[in-house]
């Protein structure tokens, strides 16, 4: 769900019987919890509104920087794998990795 602009991952709750969203890249928790997807929307908007004033008046930035790198561990069959596949276009690792990440986030 993207609530002005801010995206927030949505779950349901059995124990509870409610939907409960949480927005993420925040510098801080932001979570809000309703029965439908109206209500949801609508207690999202608040929950946003409330955090992004607390960060205004701490003045602290609400979203959360990236370096842009990170490490992630794979088998070393799929790492020759992507090698060459990235070589075969090529393309660097870096760059072949970034492309593949970046389809699958937007898909």
């Amino acid at each position: 769900m993207i609530i002005d602009g801010y995206s927030a991952v949505i779950q349901y709750d059995p124990e509870i019987e409610m939907f409960r969203g949480e927005f993420t890249g925040l510098n801080g928790g932001a979570d809000f919890y309703a029965k439908d997807i109206d209500n949801l929307k609508r207690e999202g908007e608040i929950s946003l509104r409330v955090f992004l004033d607390a960060c205004r008046e701490r003045g602290i930035a609400p979203k959360k920087t990236f370096s842009g790198k990170f490490n992630v561990r794979i088998p070393e069959d799929l790492h020759a794998d992507i090698v060459n596949a990235a070589c075969a276009e090529g393309k660097s690792l870096n760059q072949w990795v970034a492309e593949a990440l970046r389809r699958e986030a937007s898909a």
